[in-house]
């Protein structure tokens, strides 16, 4: 049910786009639980222009390689899990892309299970 939306300067290879996308889904499943088969994914490369993040807000060194990832999935993470898939993630896109941990932004959007519609018209989840 989560929804991740990737931001990223453009310039990068589909390679690189692929992995992140891949340890967002990674530890989703590991760290969040959501169920296998479970991704919806948009990735999104900007020109230098249109894409701002400071460089040092809270004192966190930020290079153009800063990557934004904000999740939109269903209320009731507890906040251990939410640091945890903050971390997995960071070390994921170091350890595979060599991406710096400070230039990995997450955002996380909690909404009720009945604001989701996975097509036909319906809300799966509502009760």
């Amino acid at each position: 049910m989560p929804l991740a939306r990737v931001d990223l300067v453009y310039g990068k290879s589909a390679d690189y786009r692929r992995t992140i996308g891949e340890v967002i889904y990674d530890a989703m499943i590991e760290i969040l639980k959501v169920p296998q088969n479970d991704r919806f994914q948009i990735i999104t490369e900007h020109s230098s222009e249109n894409f701002t993040a400071d460089e040092n807000y809270l004192g966190i060194k930020r290079t153009r390689d800063c990557v934004v990832v904000q999740l939109t999935l269903n209320a009731g993470r507890t906040v251990e899990q939410k640091k945890g898939f903050y971390e997995a993630v960071a070390d994921g896109l170091h350890e595979r892309l060599g991406l710096r941990r400070e230039d990995v932004f997450i955002s996380l959007v909690e909404v009720p299970k009945e604001n989701w519609s996975f097509g036909n018209g319906e809300a799966q989840y509502a009760n």
